[in-house]
């Protein structure tokens, strides 16, 4: 099965199994980690919050990878619904880029006959985002269908505007994916970063940012390090993977995550990087460990 439809069959089970969830009795963001996991302090140095991406892993059990990741280093989880929330809490990480209120990817902001189940569900989930202490919610422009860039832009900021006051309310920032066209996504509109920098323009917002996906734009434009550095205050969340082939970022790709990884330091960035590699090494924690040493700068 390819890496696109692996990727849409996780985030469609998570829909299905959050389409009518509230937040369980007793969960808050006070929740308190499970004293038996220690976390490695000190371990790490730092200078990059590290994340990874749920869907990447779907063949480890949530709580294992909770239990490996914080070994490691890991602070938090990426894509993970409110249904798995407590699992995270149990162990003392962060959502740190949440999801579930999405119809897909390829159904976006971009699209006005979506714009009515897009707000129902963003706006059922911007609160609950908060509640849990919880800061970013992923959302996608979709794909383009013969809209030009300025039909795309001014139908994502028509449904997005309905929605960015009460992620002000809730200090919640709504975080829109650069997924590339070439290779994964064909079709899709938000495809380089100067389509989403004119967007998060048109909308300024604090709680609008993009989620630069380095495999992504790689594939899309290249130039990481110049791009990152001229567009970095309308970025709010990273992603990796190795090009070609979206697997382990190591010698066998392209791509200088050292290098890329004191770039995005040096912008004064303070939030996630997540790894989102599909680990070809049968050890998939090895693989992640072996990552997160690489980007450790």
């Amino acid at each position: 099965m390819s890496t696109n439809l692996n990727r849409r069959t996780v985030i469609k089970g998570i829909l299905a199994g959050t389409a009518a969830l509230g937040i369980p009795s007793g969960f808050s963001a006070m929740a308190t980690p499970n004293e038996e996991v220690i976390t490695p302090l000190g371990m790490l140095k730092g200078n990059i919050n590290h994340s990874v991406c749920r869907w990447c892993f779907s063949s480890i059990e949530l709580e294992t990878l909770c239990i490996e990741a914080k070994k490691i280093g890991i602070s938090a989880i990426d894509l993970v619904g409110p249904k798995d929330w407590p699992i995270l809490k149990k162990h003392g990480l962060m959502s740190a880029m949440c999801n579930g209120a999405e119809i897909n990817l390829v159904d976006g902001f971009n699209d006005p006959q979506f714009h009515e189940t897009l707000i129902k569900n963003y706006s059922e989930m911007i609160p609950l985002v908060a509640q849990a202490g919880y800061k970013n919610l992923i959302c996608f422009s979709g794909n383009k269908r013969g809209k030009t860039d300025e039909e795309g832009w001014n139908n994502c900021v028509k449904g997005l505007k309905q929605l960015i006051p009460l992620a002000e309310k809730h200090n919640v920032v709504l975080v829109m994916e650069l997924l590339n066209s070439k290779i994964d996504h064909k079709d899709y509109q938000c495809d380089t970063t100067k389509w989403g920098v004119e967007l998060a323009k048109r909308l300024n917002t604090e709680h609008f940012k993009l989620l630069y996906d380095i495999y992504h734009m790689q594939i899309d434009e290249g130039d990481v390090i110049r791009t990152i550095r001229e567009n970095h205050k309308y970025i709010g969340h990273y992603h990796t993977a190795g090009v070609p082939g979206r697997n382990e970022i190591d010698e066998t790709q392209e791509l200088n995550y050292l290098a890329i990884m004191k770039a995005i330091a040096q912008t004064g960035f303070t939030g996630y990087v997540a790894q989102e590699f599909i680990p070809k090494n049968p050890n998939k924690i090895d693989s992640l460990r072996k990552a997160i040493a690489i980007c450790d700068i």
